[in-house]
């Protein structure tokens, strides 16, 4: 039975909104709201493909579920446009951490590419400080509901431009002031993250953590040189280390699977995969496997230790939320809340903060799930 993005869902008796969650892999230009783009665009003269935002919503899913990451990112110059003023900016940013703690967030990580932002003439560090002021407005707003959650900013460049080692510098001046990480994202095919090797040393120089899409649209290789070249301390998504993974036999419940290097690497150094089952779908990065949810290896990777998370990763273009995808996964895969509780301790282990920061965080989750 198909799950509403807006409905709640139920385990063991338990809301899983209500649960306490951590959001690694989320897009702000994949997470704005469909009648605030249409708002957004009425103030800029901006033609959108519909006027209602259910039928702009309609429209996101069904271009988004292409099979394809390069169609997929298509659907994202619709939102970047009109994310191009301060006021823009800031308000996305602001509704994006209300719609977080309304799923039941207690810590996220937003991430998004500030070069993509400057077309209306803003600077770098002005698109940085108009999402982060939306940040903490949406922090208060949801204060002031009796919901405490934090979020902060993963600076990300886009793998096919030239400009990384620009918005690593970005994203360092920005330590302490907001940003918490950073990573690259775009077309992954043809553009490894060893194109910007000089940006990731000098982050690593800084001591300053990245994440990295890989093995999503790329397949080993990929998710190499992101460890390599880029030192990730997690992968974004990195669903397809699975083909690093060999089914040698089955009997009955019982499967005994072979692991390369590196699929062993990632599990025994507990590297955190950003998986989002939903968007895994759209973009084909599953389709090795097949088509549906079922086929999707995170029950395999989760039965074999590895570090999942989960997360949405564009709410808009997959038409989904934190709690669907949870729901999602508990009824493909029959989880308990057990389970569903290791996603959040995973992701919580994983988050860029602070041990002592990452411990509260995983009191938090443990008093959360005490139901």
């Amino acid at each position: 039975m198909p799950i509403d993005q807006h409905a709640d869902a139920l385990l063991d008796g338990t809301s899983i909104r209500r649960l306490p969650k951590v959001s690694l892999h989320d897009h702000l230009d994949g997470g704005v709201r469909p009648e605030t783009i249409i708002e957004l665009a009425d103030a800029i003269d901006l033609e959108v493909p519909e006027s209602d935002a259910d039928d702009l919503a309609d429209w996101f899913a069904e271009k988004s579920d292409s099979g394809s990451l390069v169609e997929y990112l298509k659907t994202f110059d619709l939102t970047t446009a009109v994310m191009q003023t301060r006021e823009g900016l800031t308000r996305v940013a602001r509704e994006f951490v209300e719609d977080l703690a309304a799923d039941g967030v207690i810590y996220g990580e937003v991430r998004w590419a500030p070069e993509q932002h400057l077309a209306g003439g803003l600077t770098l560090d002005e698109v940085v400080d108009a999402v982060q002021e939306g940040i903490e407005e949406g922090e208060d707003a949801a204060e002031s509901r009796g919901h405490d959650i934090r979020v902060g900013q993963l600076i990300t460049a886009m793998r096919h431009t030239d400009r990384s080692l620009e918005i690593a510098r970005l994203a360092v001046d920005w330590r302490n002031r907001g940003a918490v990480g950073f990573d690259i994202a775009g077309p992954e095919e043809g553009f490894p993250p060893s194109n910007h090797r000089e940006a990731f040393d000098y982050l690593a120089a800084e001591f300053f953590p990245a994440t990295v899409h890989a093995g999503e649209a790329a397949g080993l290789d990929s998710i190499r040189s992101a460890l390599i070249d880029g030192r990730a301390l997690r992968l974004g998504h990195g669903v397809r280390i699975a083909e690093d993974l060999e089914v040698v036999s089955r009997a009955g419940e019982e499967v005994l699977v072979q692991f390369g290097d590196l699929a062993r690497w990632v599990r025994d150094r507990e590297i955190p995969l950003e998986l989002s089952p939903s968007s895994n779908l759209q973009t084909g990065a599953i389709s090795r496997w097949g088509t549906t949810i079922e086929d999707h290896p995170f029950d395999l990777l989760y039965q074999l230790g590895f570090a999942v998370t989960v997360n949405v990763d564009n709410r808009t273009m997959s038409r989904t939320s934190l709690t669907r995808e949870l729901a999602l996964l508990a009824e493909t895969f029959e989880y308990g809340l057990d389970d569903l509780e290791a996603f959040q301790l995973n992701a919580a282990a994983g988050a860029f903060l602070a041990v002592e920061e990452r411990e509260e965080l995983i009191e938090l989750i443990a008093e959360g799930f005490d139901v």
